[in-house]
């Protein structure tokens, strides 16, 4: 009888650790990838703001990671909408082509970055335009697209808190 109670409350105990996002769904999947995108976009962001020391080299390197990621997320939105707390809008898998005319302009911005990355010597000054426009496509995306949006996710020139913007993005 003990050993029953013992394995019932192991088992209750490992069910309890089970909630969330299966990390291996599509949701998950993209989660993931989202949250490594806010990552390098706040560090180059940050840079751009003054809020982190600029390093052209770093700047580059994550400019790199930064297209990387662009274009991994969007396989991870199956065809039928997926259950469970997203902060995907239902409008993702109503609106399709649009949701991918945006992805397709994120990955354009990205490679813009990308490229004007690889200016020797690196300048803020040289990436700051392109910055900008990787900034206004996020936003542009979020707007129409995602439940949880606020103006802190667009990373844009008002965005002074990253702390709030990688809590935002959790029910991602």
């Amino acid at each position: 009888m003990r050993i029953r109670c013992l394995l019932a409350g192991c088992l209750v105990l490992l069910l309890a650790g089970c909630g969330g996002v299966d990390p291996d769904s599509p949701m998950g999947k993209r989660q993931v990838i989202f949250k490594q995108m806010l990552k390098t976009s706040e560090s180059l962001g940050g840079m751009m703001r003054g809020r982190i020391a600029f390093d052209g080299e770093r700047f580059a390197l994550q400019a790199q990671e930064l297209d990387q990621l662009a274009r991994q997320p969007w396989q991870h939105f199956p065809k039928v909408q997926d259950q469970g707390d997203s902060a995907a809008k239902a409008e993702v898998w109503q609106r399709q082509e649009r949701f991918q005319q945006l992805a397709r302009a994120l990955e354009a911005r990205t490679g813009e970055l990308l490229q004007a990355s690889r200016t020797k010597p690196l300048s803020m000054a040289a990436v700051k335009p392109a910055q900008a426009n990787v900034e206004a496509a996020c936003k542009a995306c979020h707007q129409e697209f995602r439940s949880h949006w606020s103006a802190l996710d667009g990373l844009g020139p008002s965005y002074s808190q990253p702390r709030l913007a990688t809590e935002t993005l959790q029910g991602r």
